[in-house]
């Protein structure tokens, strides 16, 4: 079943988000905090104004989700006056290892390219449990959120996947996103809407 995300959903789609985060992967080795990820990647998509989302529930538990926004730059913009000013105080600059590459995000969010922004300016990620992939729930979930961007009247769609997440990139190949540019570890893509 999907369903709207909720902030009662926050826990088990930070796990999601951990056990996924490592370009597709289980990334529970790599942080020394479990939330941090799902605090940059998850909680402002499912607390702010700005975001939204939708879950997918499987024998009784969530298995994956669908979160983004309409608009990007209004979200960054909420991000930076609600969302990072408490990560702020909670994750100090400089930080330690392993976390320093998150921390530096809340401390330094990097903001999605003009070129990419202005002609799509609505923008998702997906993550589903590797139990729950391969069972057309990652397609009905970004049905649900791309259904909601044309409500809003984006005219675009975008959406940035680690190069290594060979599995993602042929997944949005096969929805219709194509390769706009590429960065140093990933790559951004675009459908229009």
């Amino acid at each position: 079943m999907i369903r709207p995300v909720s902030q009662a959903d926050l826990d088990a789609l930070y796990e999601i988000c951990l056990r996924t985060g490592d370009a597709g992967e289980d990334a529970t080795h790599l942080y020394s905090d479990p939330r941090l990820l799902g605090e940059i990647y998850v909680g402002p998509y499912v607390v702010l104004d700005s975001g939204l989302g939708f879950t997918v529930e499987v024998d009784g538990r969530l298995g994956g989700y669908v979160l983004g926004t309409p608009d990007t730059r209004r979200f960054e913009d909420e991000c930076e006056e609600r969302w990072w000013p408490r990560l702020r105080r909670r994750y100090p600059d400089p930080p330690s290892a392993p976390d320093e590459h998150l921390v530096a995000i809340i401390h330094h969010p990097p903001r999605v390219p003009d070129e990419v922004a202005i002609r799509f300016p609505a923008h998702l990620h997906i993550d589903l449990l590797p139990e729950c992939q391969g069972r057309g729930l990652g397609r009905q979930l970004i049905d649900h959120i791309l259904t909601e961007f044309e409500a809003s009247g984006a005219g675009g769609v975008h959406l940035g996947v680690d190069r290594r997440n060979r599995r993602a990139i042929g997944f949005y190949e096969r929805l219709g996103f194509e390769p706009l540019s590429e960065t140093g570890d990933g790559v951004w893509f675009g459908l229009e809407l």
